[in-house]
């Protein structure tokens, strides 16, 4: 009996000490934004606004090589999936100075379809609307559209190629865990 209970008492600690671990893992920041709750990545910093458009702002550390860090916006301001994937492709311009090609794809995320878009070039790096911008070459936009009752939420994500890599995995976990409080 004595030989049996010792690899129970063993497989016992071992699940208590992953339960234990799992608990201390750091969370990220909470945010909430047009009926949806979010979870951002424990390396996304929340940072104030650069504009008033602007309900939540992120920012993420830079991966190794690159000079800069990326940048997360979220709003819930501006027209249709169909208009801010066009204003999007305007912002960014390829290497002969033609306009750039998305990557777009749909996902499901519980009862909400979201528009995943990804774009990668020269980017017209302007703080606010109307402010003079800044020509940053080799960066990458990943967005988010996600349609819903209480209006679209809209996700756009960029720097440095690497950083954005980096940050991706993370990105995409979060906009497809979010939580539908309707």
């Amino acid at each position: 009996m004595q030989k049996h209970c010792f690899p129970l008492a063993i497989a016992v600690l071992v699940c208590s000490l992953g339960q234990v671990f799992a608990a201390d893992e750091p969370k990220g920041t909470e945010f909430k934004i047009a009926g949806l709750t979010f979870e951002a990545p424990t390396a996304f910093k929340v940072e104030r606004p650069k504009s008033q458009i602007i309900e939540q702002e992120f920012s993420v550390p830079a991966a190794e090589g690159d000079e800069r860090g990326g940048r997360l916006t979220v709003m819930t301001a501006g027209g249709t999936v169909a208009q801010n994937i066009e204003r999007w492709i305007g912002q960014f311009s390829s290497p002969d100075g033609g306009a750039v090609k998305p990557k777009v794809e749909k996902k499901q995320a519980g009862r909400h379809e979201v528009h995943f878009v990804e774009l990668s070039g020269t980017f017209d790096d302007k703080p606010a609307p109307f402010a003079p911008g800044v020509a940053r070459e080799g960066y990458r936009m990943l967005g988010a559209i996600i349609p819903g009752a209480r209006g679209a939420v809209y996700f756009k994500f960029y720097g440095p190629k690497a950083t954005m890599s980096a940050h991706e995995a993370a990105f995409r976990q979060m906009i497809l865990d979010g939580v539908d409080e309707s």
